[in-house]
This record gives structure tokens, sequence and C-alpha cells, in this order.
């Protein structure tokens, strides 16, 4: 889709592997995303809208395993810039609602702050951080929408004010990211650097002001998302085949670090994911 339509319509994709539990996700919210304008495609991903109706059922949890992008929410009582989370991201969704946020490309939040992308890393800041307006005025702007067309719009408006030259760097970031997140892509640090033709020392300088954590996250994150999203979609192989195919020592690695994120063992994971 090109990133320049001016009437933008969502993106025809499944939901993120971020996204955990997805078999029952999908019947707790809706969630489209819609493309930038060509001013803003330099730096951002996409948007997302989030829209749930849970009126007659009781409050559910959505764990989400996040990327490591920065997002610019707009959200009823909690609009506000959200630097790279580290740890897992719990949201109770109850009664109704939408929220709207602007993805950042990895790099892309950069070029409109003073200081490393890192300064936020695991921090909620102020939309005045990159906006001229602060969380409840820039909230009640964006959330009046009617539509989705039209959030995303008044979202965009409120950027294009404070938007910053391009970097070129933010490209090269993004290439770097391709090739962490392919099948198949590096399990180590060290196959990384050799991929990317670039020192260690260097590449971690450069995470650090541009992504806001370091490669060897980067690397860990996206082998948990790959596991968790193979498990989903009906991966019947054996759990250690999975482990070596993602890096890890053993089963017993991955077994360990599934359950830190994700809070179960491969195996519940995978009978849970089971469709009917």
């Amino acid at each position: 889709m090109e990133k320049h339509d001016s009437s933008p319509s969502p993106e025809q994709t499944r939901l993120p592997k971020a996204v955990l539990d997805p078999t029952r996700a999908q019947a707790r919210f809706r969630l489209d995303r819609y493309p930038p304008s060509a001013a803003l495609a330099p730096f951002v991903d996409y948007h997302w809208v989030v829209q749930w109706d849970l009126a007659d059922r009781p409050p559910e949890i959505q764990r989400v395993l996040p990327y490591p992008n920065a997002h610019l929410v707009f959200d009823p009582g909690k609009t506000a810039l959200f630097g790279v989370m580290r740890g897992v991201f719990d949201r109770e969704i109850k009664g109704s609602g939408r929220a709207i946020g602007v993805r950042f490309r990895c790099g892309g939040l950069r070029p409109f702050l003073r200081e490393p992308v890192a300064a936020i890393t695991d921090r909620v800041v102020s939309t005045r951080m990159i906006l001229d307006q602060a969380p409840p005025e820039a909230e009640e702007i964006v959330l009046r929408g009617a539509t989705d067309r039209e959030m995303v719009q008044a979202a965009e408006a409120l950027l294009l004010p404070r938007l910053p030259e391009p970097d070129p760097m933010v490209d090269r970031i993004a290439g770097m990211m391709a090739i962490t997140a392919r099948e198949g892509g590096p399990t180590s640090v060290e196959q990384f650097v050799r991929e990317v033709d670039c020192g260690l020392r260097g590449l971690q300088r450069l995470f650090h002001d541009y992504v806001g954590v370091p490669p060897k996250w980067v690397i860990q994150r996206f082998r948990i998302q790959e596991a968790a999203w193979r498990l989903s979609e009906g991966y019947q192989g054996a759990l250690s085949d999975l482990a070596t195919e993602l890096g890890y020592f053993d089963q017993a690695h991955l077994a360990l670090d599934f359950a830190r994120f994700v809070g179960c063992s491969p195996s519940e994971y995978r009978q849970r994911q089971r469709k009917p």
C-alpha cells in the first residue's frame, strides 16, 4: 500500500507477533493499521486504532510483548509518549472504548528528540516532548474524531508542525531491524555484527542513541516473539527443535525465557492456542 495515500484505509494484516494469546485477542478488540502520510513516512511505521466493547463481559487482561518501537498514544486518561518497553505490557480491557497510536519506526523518534531514545526507555512521558500540546489537549483534539480516518488525520496534524529533517540513519536502522526480524536471522550479537558490518561498540552506541535498547535485547525479543507466534499458528514440531531453530542453547533455556515473558511454558501456550 502506498504510504502517501491521503485517504488511508486499514491495512489488511493479522495481529502483530507482539500480541500474545491471539486466539482470544481477536474476540477482545478490533485492531486496524493505517499508513502515514508521505511527510511522516521517514519517521513513522503506521498508525494503529484499537476499539473494544466488553460492556456485557468482565474485564480481561491483554498481554503484549512490545517491539523495539516508541509509540505516541492517544487513550482516554492515558495519552502519552511511550518509550520502548523492555518488559511485558499488560492492559486491562473493560467496558467499551477506543485508542489510537502512532508507531514510530525503530530510530524514527530520535530526530524529534534532543537526547538519545534510551533516555525514555521503559518510561511514559508527556506529549510535550514532541508536540506543542499537553496530554489532555492532544487527547481531546484526536479522540473527538468520529472515524478512524479523522483521528489519524488529527494525530498527523499535531506532529507535522514539529516535523524534523529526515535523518538517513533511520533508514540504516530499519535495514538492521529487518535483518534481526527475518526468518533465520542472527541469533547472537556476534552474528549480527558480521551481517551489518559494524563494530560492536559502534553498534551499541547507535542502538542506545536511536533505538533505546541494545542489539542483544532486540535479538532476544524477536526470538521469543517468533516462538510464541509459531506456537499460536499450530507449530507441531518438538520444542527442542524450535529452541534450536531460534538459537537457544537447549529447550530449557527457551522455556525459561518463555515463562518469564509469556507467563506459562511453551507447551501450555501451544495447548491454549489450539483452534476449536
